[in-house]
């Protein structure tokens, strides 16, 4: 099954999508660092299953426009985009899926926007409910260092690390927050933890040899996408957490309420994060027809990446259900 390549024009910005198959639409969002090609393997399978799979570069990766302002990369803005495809797209509703932070863009545009959302898929990160502090006054800190998205508040900061050598940052990102790196996620002061005298990767070993699910040809294709367009578009996301907090106010415990799926890998280091023992089994408090979340043994932050067999056979039979 040929994926194809295509530009479509949504909420102001020239995006950049894949494609493949014909049917019932299913838009894939990619998190950080990554882009439309983290769901290469999904692309053919949904194909295959007889679904319309489109996976977007989205806002600030890839070929996809990134606007200069910090403040154009919004949950609102994310949202507006996906809304914008599927108006491009020609068609009325789709189901929509995430992983990482495109995890949130995909929950967030089921929580705004039901009439045009069938059905939400999220991996790796769950529905997160706004919460009553401003995010980043919670996140954890101390005099050795501090949580990875305070790290990245400060622009230019991470892009001078992670863009010194993008081919380095792509190798020792995908295998060190993998299920095959030893104890993912566990150096630094804690899961996802940045030494204060360091940078985000200075815990992170430069593999010598790279897993069964990642071939020299992937880390090649993210590292010539990455050093072309920088991080900056990436980081920016991280940079309006706070911004997001204040937007959502008026979705303050508003419940999703279309059909939803959640899949994550055991050793992703996000299922280790402060709170995430509490919030995942009320999940379904605020998400009231998820379907029992799946847990992959030994598989770590890049879900459809390192289990793409998996991941695609429950995304498949979640998508069957809503055909009835």
């Amino acid at each position: 099954m040929e994926i194809k390549h295509r530009f479509v024009d949504t909420n102001g910005i020239r995006m950049h999508v894949a494609e493949a198959g014909d049917g019932p639409l299913v838009v894939l969002c990619h998190g950080f660092p990554e882009s439309w090609y983290s769901w290469r393997h999904q692309l053919e399978a949904l194909a295959k299953a007889g679904f319309h799979a489109v996976a977007p570069d989205m806002r600030g990766y890839g070929q996809t426009d990134r606007p200069q302002a910090i403040d154009q990369y919004t949950l609102l803005h994310l949202v507006g985009d996906m809304v914008g495809l599927l108006d491009a797209l020609g068609t009325p509703k789709a189901v929509i899926a995430g992983h990482d932070w495109g995890a949130p863009v995909a929950w967030h545009a089921a929580l705004m926007r039901p009439d045009r959302i069938r059905g939400v898929i999220g991996l790796s990160v769950p529905f997160r409910p706004r919460g009553a502090s401003r995010p980043t006054s919670v996140m954890p800190r101390s005099d050795d260092a501090i949580f990875y998205q305070l790290y990245f508040q400060e622009p230019g900061v991470a892009e001078a690390e992670l863009e010194r050598d993008t081919a380095e940052t792509m190798r020792k990102l995908l295998v060190g927050v993998s299920g095959d790196a030893g104890q993912p996620g566990s150096t630094g002061g804690g899961p996802g933890m940045v030494p204060r005298q360091g940078g985000f990767l200075s815990t992170t070993p430069d593999p010598t040899k790279l897993p069964a699910w990642l071939t020299k040809d992937d880390v090649a294709f993210y590292a010539a996408e990455f050093k072309r367009t920088g991080l900056r578009g990436g980081l920016n996301w991280y940079r309006n957490i706070d911004r997001n907090w204040e937007l959502l106010a008026p979705w303050a415990d508003a419940k999703i309420h279309v059909p939803a799926l959640y899949v994550a890998g055991d050793r992703d280091l996000v299922v280790r994060f402060p709170g995430m023992d509490r919030l995942l089994p009320a999940l379904p408090k605020f998400v009231p027809n998820l379907r029992a979340p799946i847990m992959l043994p030994g598989c770590g932050h890049w879900t459809q990446q390192e289990r793409p067999s998996e991941v695609n056979a429950a995304m498949i039979d979640f998508l069957k259900t809503l055909e009835a």
